[in-house]
Protein backbone atom coordinates (compact mmCIF):
# COMPACT_ATOMS: atom_id res chain seq x y z
CA UNK A 1 0.00 0.00 0.00
CA UNK A 2 2.55 2.46 0.71
CA UNK A 3 3.62 1.70 -3.17
CA UNK A 4 0.34 2.27 -3.77
CA UNK A 5 0.20 6.11 -2.33
CA UNK A 6 3.76 6.62 -4.28
CA UNK A 7 2.09 6.61 -7.28
CA UNK A 8 -0.83 8.15 -6.16
CA UNK A 9 1.36 10.65 -5.04
CA UNK A 10 3.05 11.24 -8.54
CA UNK A 11 0.27 11.16 -11.05
CA UNK A 12 -1.45 14.35 -8.38
CA UNK A 13 1.90 16.15 -8.78
CA UNK A 14 1.62 16.30 -12.44
CA UNK A 15 -0.76 18.45 -14.69
CA UNK A 16 -3.48 17.33 -15.42
CA UNK A 17 -4.02 19.13 -18.36
CA UNK A 18 -1.04 16.83 -19.34
CA UNK A 19 -2.65 13.84 -18.33
CA UNK A 20 -5.61 14.07 -20.25
CA UNK A 21 -4.43 15.54 -23.10
CA UNK A 22 -4.11 12.76 -25.30
CA UNK A 23 -8.45 11.95 -25.03
CA UNK A 24 -10.39 15.19 -24.74
CA UNK A 25 -13.93 13.77 -23.66
CA UNK A 26 -17.27 15.09 -25.83
CA UNK A 27 -19.16 16.51 -22.49
CA UNK A 28 -22.22 14.34 -22.31
CA UNK A 29 -25.80 16.07 -22.07
CA UNK A 30 -27.10 14.76 -19.20
CA UNK A 31 -25.43 13.60 -15.67
CA UNK A 32 -25.86 9.86 -15.48
CA UNK A 33 -26.29 6.83 -12.85
CA UNK A 34 -23.86 4.95 -15.27
CA UNK A 35 -20.96 7.74 -15.31
CA UNK A 36 -21.05 7.98 -11.61
CA UNK A 37 -20.87 3.59 -10.93
CA UNK A 38 -18.19 3.96 -13.56
CA UNK A 39 -16.42 6.17 -11.63
CA UNK A 40 -16.99 4.92 -8.26
CA UNK A 41 -15.94 1.67 -9.30
CA UNK A 42 -12.85 2.38 -11.06
CA UNK A 43 -12.02 4.04 -7.87
CA UNK A 44 -12.83 1.49 -5.33
CA UNK A 45 -10.62 -1.05 -7.95
CA UNK A 46 -7.34 1.25 -6.96
CA UNK A 47 -7.93 2.12 -3.41
CA UNK A 48 -9.86 -1.62 -1.91
CA UNK A 49 -6.95 -3.12 -0.16
CA UNK A 50 -5.91 -6.32 -2.40
CA UNK A 51 -7.90 -5.99 -5.02
CA UNK A 52 -5.25 -3.35 -6.76
CA UNK A 53 -2.93 -6.52 -6.39
CA UNK A 54 -5.90 -8.81 -8.15
CA UNK A 55 -6.53 -5.99 -10.82
CA UNK A 56 -3.75 -4.61 -11.96
CA UNK A 57 -0.30 -6.24 -13.06
CA UNK A 58 2.14 -3.29 -12.55
CA UNK A 59 2.46 0.57 -12.36
CA UNK A 60 1.88 1.34 -15.76
CA UNK A 61 -1.69 -0.20 -15.67
CA UNK A 62 -2.11 2.33 -12.34
CA UNK A 63 -1.23 4.85 -14.48
CA UNK A 64 -3.32 4.10 -16.94
CA UNK A 65 -6.63 3.93 -14.56
CA UNK A 66 -5.44 7.11 -12.80
CA UNK A 67 -5.84 8.73 -16.35
CA UNK A 68 -8.86 7.35 -17.18
CA UNK A 69 -10.65 8.52 -13.76
CA UNK A 70 -9.89 11.72 -14.42
CA UNK A 71 -11.15 11.63 -17.92
CA UNK A 72 -14.38 10.43 -16.06
CA UNK A 73 -14.30 12.83 -13.08
CA UNK A 74 -13.58 16.15 -15.64
CA UNK A 75 -16.09 14.81 -17.99
CA UNK A 76 -18.69 14.41 -14.92
CA UNK A 77 -17.71 17.61 -13.58
CA UNK A 78 -18.05 19.54 -16.66
CA UNK A 79 -21.98 18.57 -16.51
CA UNK A 80 -22.26 19.79 -12.68
CA UNK A 81 -20.07 23.23 -12.79
CA UNK A 82 -21.77 26.63 -14.14
CA UNK A 83 -19.65 27.48 -17.12
CA UNK A 84 -18.13 30.38 -15.46
CA UNK A 85 -16.74 28.19 -12.90
CA UNK A 86 -15.49 26.01 -15.56
CA UNK A 87 -11.66 27.39 -15.01
CA UNK A 88 -12.07 25.62 -11.64
CA UNK A 89 -12.45 22.11 -12.88
CA UNK A 90 -8.47 21.86 -13.51
CA UNK A 91 -8.17 22.49 -10.27
CA UNK A 92 -10.64 20.38 -8.53
CA UNK A 93 -9.70 17.61 -10.22
CA UNK A 94 -6.06 17.88 -9.15
CA UNK A 95 -7.10 18.73 -5.16
CA UNK A 96 -9.30 15.48 -5.67
CA UNK A 97 -6.19 13.33 -6.98
CA UNK A 98 -4.21 14.48 -3.98
CA UNK A 99 -6.56 13.18 -1.55
CA UNK A 100 -5.91 9.74 -3.20
CA UNK A 101 -3.04 8.61 -1.10
CA UNK A 102 -5.03 9.67 2.36
CA UNK A 103 -7.98 7.62 1.20
CA UNK A 104 -6.12 4.99 0.23
CA UNK A 105 -4.69 4.80 4.48
CA UNK A 106 -8.51 5.63 5.34
CA UNK A 107 -10.17 2.78 3.12
CA UNK A 108 -7.26 0.37 4.89
CA UNK A 109 -7.82 1.21 8.08
CA UNK A 110 -11.74 0.66 7.67
CA UNK A 111 -11.24 -2.76 6.17
CA UNK A 112 -8.45 -4.04 8.79
CA UNK A 113 -11.71 -2.61 11.74
CA UNK A 114 -14.10 -4.87 10.22
CA UNK A 115 -11.45 -7.88 9.68
CA UNK A 116 -10.66 -7.66 13.33
CA UNK A 117 -14.25 -5.97 14.90
CA UNK A 118 -16.22 -9.56 13.70
CA UNK A 119 -15.53 -13.00 14.49
CA UNK A 120 -16.86 -14.04 11.70
CA UNK A 121 -14.60 -12.16 9.63
CA UNK A 122 -12.18 -14.71 8.31
CA UNK A 123 -10.25 -12.88 5.14
CA UNK A 124 -9.72 -9.40 3.80
CA UNK A 125 -11.09 -9.91 0.55
CA UNK A 126 -14.06 -11.40 2.39
CA UNK A 127 -14.38 -7.90 4.11
CA UNK A 128 -13.88 -6.48 0.71
CA UNK A 129 -16.30 -8.28 -1.31
CA UNK A 130 -19.07 -9.35 1.02
CA UNK A 131 -19.19 -6.26 3.84
CA UNK A 132 -21.86 -3.93 3.04
CA UNK A 133 -20.64 -1.21 5.90
CA UNK A 134 -16.89 -1.09 4.98
CA UNK A 135 -18.39 -0.97 1.17
CA UNK A 136 -20.43 2.14 2.45
CA UNK A 137 -18.00 3.53 4.54
CA UNK A 138 -15.52 3.21 1.06
CA UNK A 139 -17.83 5.13 -0.62
CA UNK A 140 -18.24 8.04 1.69
CA UNK A 141 -14.43 8.70 1.82
CA UNK A 142 -14.59 9.46 -1.69
CA UNK A 143 -18.06 11.38 -1.56
CA UNK A 144 -16.91 13.41 1.48
CA UNK A 145 -13.23 14.58 -0.32
CA UNK A 146 -15.51 15.39 -3.62
CA UNK A 147 -17.87 17.53 -1.06
CA UNK A 148 -15.31 19.36 0.78
CA UNK A 149 -14.17 20.09 -2.90
CA UNK A 150 -17.64 21.92 -2.69
CA UNK A 151 -18.82 19.81 -5.73
CA UNK A 152 -22.10 20.12 -6.36
CA UNK A 153 -24.57 16.95 -6.88
CA UNK A 154 -21.67 13.87 -7.67
CA UNK A 155 -21.52 13.30 -3.58
CA UNK A 156 -24.71 12.99 -2.82
CA UNK A 157 -25.42 10.69 -5.70
CA UNK A 158 -22.58 8.93 -4.43
CA UNK A 159 -24.20 8.32 -1.22
CA UNK A 160 -27.58 7.15 -2.18
CA UNK A 161 -25.58 4.80 -4.39
CA UNK A 162 -24.07 3.62 -1.37
CA UNK A 163 -28.06 3.87 -0.04
CA UNK A 164 -29.80 1.44 -2.23
CA UNK A 165 -26.83 -1.09 -2.41
CA UNK A 166 -26.36 -1.39 1.29
CA UNK A 167 -29.43 -0.02 3.48
CA UNK A 168 -26.99 2.60 4.70
CA UNK A 169 -27.77 6.48 4.63
CA UNK A 170 -24.42 8.35 4.87
CA UNK A 171 -24.27 12.30 4.01
CA UNK A 172 -21.19 13.03 2.56
CA UNK A 173 -20.88 15.83 4.97
CA UNK A 174 -20.54 13.55 8.08
CA UNK A 175 -17.27 13.63 9.44
CA UNK A 176 -15.59 10.22 10.46
CA UNK A 177 -12.17 9.46 11.72
CA UNK A 178 -10.04 6.31 11.31
CA UNK A 179 -11.18 3.09 11.71
CA UNK A 180 -15.16 3.17 11.63
CA UNK A 181 -16.56 -0.05 11.37
CA UNK A 182 -20.28 -0.60 10.53
CA UNK A 183 -21.63 -3.90 11.57
CA UNK A 184 -24.12 -5.68 8.91
CA UNK A 185 -25.58 -1.86 9.06
CA UNK A 186 -29.26 -2.33 7.54
CA UNK A 187 -30.92 1.00 8.53
CA UNK A 188 -28.13 3.18 9.68
CA UNK A 189 -28.72 7.07 9.13
CA UNK A 190 -25.82 9.72 10.02
CA UNK A 191 -26.95 12.99 9.28
CA UNK A 192 -24.56 15.78 7.53
CA UNK A 193 -22.74 17.45 10.53
CA UNK A 194 -22.22 14.48 12.45
CA UNK A 195 -18.61 14.36 13.49
CA UNK A 196 -17.51 10.51 14.62
CA UNK A 197 -14.10 10.04 15.83
CA UNK A 198 -11.56 6.72 15.62
CA UNK A 199 -12.10 3.67 16.18
CA UNK A 200 -15.80 3.85 16.59
CA UNK A 201 -18.07 0.83 15.84
CA UNK A 202 -21.62 1.31 14.88
CA UNK A 203 -24.35 -1.60 14.41
CA UNK A 204 -27.75 -1.60 12.65
CA UNK A 205 -30.46 0.67 12.65
CA UNK A 206 -28.80 3.25 14.27
CA UNK A 207 -29.39 6.98 13.92
CA UNK A 208 -26.87 10.26 14.20
CA UNK A 209 -29.70 12.55 13.71
CA UNK A 210 -31.21 15.91 14.60
CA UNK A 211 -33.41 16.96 16.96
CA UNK A 212 -35.55 18.79 14.69
CA UNK A 213 -36.31 19.36 11.17
CA UNK A 214 -35.89 22.85 10.59
CA UNK A 215 -34.89 24.63 7.85
CA UNK A 216 -33.30 27.75 9.79
CA UNK A 217 -30.68 25.36 11.12
CA UNK A 218 -28.88 24.49 7.56
CA UNK A 219 -25.98 25.65 8.55
CA UNK A 220 -25.34 25.23 12.07
CA UNK A 221 -24.43 21.74 13.70
CA UNK A 222 -27.63 19.67 13.91
CA UNK A 223 -26.39 16.06 14.77
CA UNK A 224 -24.20 14.54 17.33
CA UNK A 225 -20.63 13.89 18.27
CA UNK A 226 -19.57 10.35 18.74
CA UNK A 227 -16.03 10.66 20.31
CA UNK A 228 -12.98 7.75 20.10
CA UNK A 229 -13.35 4.25 20.46
CA UNK A 230 -17.63 4.02 21.57
CA UNK A 231 -19.41 1.66 20.36
CA UNK A 232 -23.40 2.46 19.27
CA UNK A 233 -25.59 -0.88 19.42
CA UNK A 234 -28.35 -1.90 17.36
CA UNK A 235 -31.33 0.83 16.63
CA UNK A 236 -30.31 3.41 19.25
CA UNK A 237 -31.12 6.68 18.26
CA UNK A 238 -28.73 9.61 19.07
CA UNK A 239 -30.12 13.14 18.09
CA UNK A 240 -28.99 17.24 18.34
CA UNK A 241 -26.06 18.69 17.28
CA UNK A 242 -24.73 19.78 21.07
CA UNK A 243 -25.17 15.93 22.30
CA UNK A 244 -21.60 14.41 22.70
CA UNK A 245 -20.79 10.89 23.49
CA UNK A 246 -18.01 10.82 25.59
CA UNK A 247 -14.70 8.52 24.39
CA UNK A 248 -14.59 4.86 25.19
CA UNK A 249 -18.52 4.73 25.81
CA UNK A 250 -20.87 2.18 25.05
CA UNK A 251 -24.45 2.90 23.61
CA UNK A 252 -26.51 0.15 24.59
CA UNK A 253 -29.31 -1.33 21.68
CA UNK A 254 -32.90 0.66 21.44
CA UNK A 255 -31.29 3.98 23.95
CA UNK A 256 -33.15 7.02 22.45
CA UNK A 257 -30.51 9.79 23.44
CA UNK A 258 -30.34 13.66 23.80
CA UNK A 259 -27.88 15.09 26.33
CA UNK A 260 -24.03 14.63 26.30
CA UNK A 261 -22.54 12.08 28.17
CA UNK A 262 -18.79 11.61 30.01
CA UNK A 263 -16.05 9.50 28.84
CA UNK A 264 -16.41 5.75 29.67
CA UNK A 265 -20.23 5.84 29.79
CA UNK A 266 -22.65 3.03 29.62
CA UNK A 267 -26.11 3.92 28.51
CA UNK A 268 -28.80 1.17 28.10
CA UNK A 269 -32.30 0.83 27.82
CA UNK A 270 -34.22 -0.95 30.38
CA UNK A 271 -37.78 -2.56 29.90
CA UNK A 272 -40.26 -5.06 30.77
CA UNK A 273 -41.43 -8.12 29.11
CA UNK A 274 -44.56 -10.55 30.43
CA UNK A 275 -44.38 -13.81 29.62
CA UNK A 276 -47.80 -15.42 30.51
CA UNK A 277 -48.28 -19.11 30.34
CA UNK A 278 -51.94 -19.81 29.16
CA UNK A 279 -53.84 -22.40 27.61
CA UNK A 280 -54.21 -23.99 31.01
CA UNK A 281 -50.83 -25.73 31.15
CA UNK A 282 -49.68 -27.17 34.39
CA UNK A 283 -48.03 -24.83 36.54
CA UNK A 284 -49.19 -21.40 35.00
CA UNK A 285 -47.56 -18.57 36.00
CA UNK A 286 -46.33 -14.68 34.68
CA UNK A 287 -42.66 -14.20 34.64
CA UNK A 288 -41.42 -10.95 34.59
CA UNK A 289 -37.72 -10.32 32.98
CA UNK A 290 -35.92 -6.68 33.00
CA UNK A 291 -34.25 -6.65 29.49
Amino acid sequence: MDRLQVIFTQFASQKISEQSSAHKPQKASTLTQAKIDQLTQKLLDLLFPENIRFYYKDEAQVGSELKSINVLLSDLLEEVIENKQLLQKEETVLSFFQTLPKLAKLIQLDMLAALEGDPAATTLGEVIHCYPGPYATSIHRIAHELYQLQVPIIPRILSELAHQRTGIDIHPGAQIGESFFIDHGTGVVIGETSQIGNHVKIYQGVTLGALSVDKKMAKKKRHPTIEDNCVVYAHATILGGDTVVGKESIIGGNVWLTRSIPSHSLVYHRSELIHDYKDGLKGAQELTYEI
